[in-house]
């Protein structure tokens, strides 16, 4: 049985929820069949949030790490290609900082690549009905900064490892007023059929 780490992140921005915390909550109680799932849920700051991962795998010691974000504006699952060494935000961690033209690490390849695999992992998730895509930008915000950090961590190992941005849900269209949404439920499922994708756990 393959080990799991899921992550999410806390809201930012002074919004009031994060779709990526509500999934990994939802999963975290439920479990998925046929994996030994471990989660958390991480601050949407730098330097903490990329420690505390690192901390996380040292003590799961896991075969598999998915991490998760929010993405607004997007309408399906991301399933995210590349990550870039470059932290450049326009706003404000929840630590009130604001990094700008900087490394995720000193002396780091460009850019790293997923080693999920995400082509399956999206097709799964559509042949259930659900929209989902691959993309080749995480932004240059925490989410990017954790996947650099989580791929260079992993770095010559056997783990498989990446990062899935995923849309608003529905409770947030009175704040972000217009963008797309995707009902957390619908969300839930996608997520738990990348993991068993991901874990080669094939449908019956």
């Amino acid at each position: 049985m393959k080990r799991v780490l899921l992550t999410g992140f806390e809201p930012f921005a002074g919004a009031s929820l994060n779709p990526s915390e509500l999934i990994v909550k939802a999963l975290a109680a439920t479990g998925v069949a046929g994996v030994d799932l471990h989660t958390a849920i991480l601050p949407v700051v730098f330097t903490e949030s990329s420690e505390l991962l690192k901390h996380l795998i040292k003590q799961h010691q896991p075969d598999i790490v998915i991490c998760l974000g929010q993405a607004e504006g997007r309408k399906e699952i991301s399933f995210e290609r590349v990550a870039i060494n470059l932290d450049d935000a326009r706003l404000a961690d929840n630590a009130g900082r604001t990094i700008t033209d900087q490394p995720v690490v000193d002396g780091g390849h460009p850019a790293h690549f997923t080693t999920l695999p995400v082509k399956e992992m999206v097709a799964a998730v559509r042949s259930a009905g659900i929209a989902a895509g691959l993309s080749t930008t995480a932004g240059t915000f925490v989410c990017n900064h954790i996947f650099y950090s989580l791929q260079h961590a992993l770095l010559g190992t056997h783990k498989n490892s990446g990062f899935i941005h995923v849309p608003l849900v529905p409770e947030q269209s009175p704040e972000f007023e217009g963008q797309p949404t995707m009902p957390l439920a619908q969300q839930v499922e996608a997520i738990a059929i990348a993991i068993r994708v991901a874990a080669g756990i094939h449908e019956a």
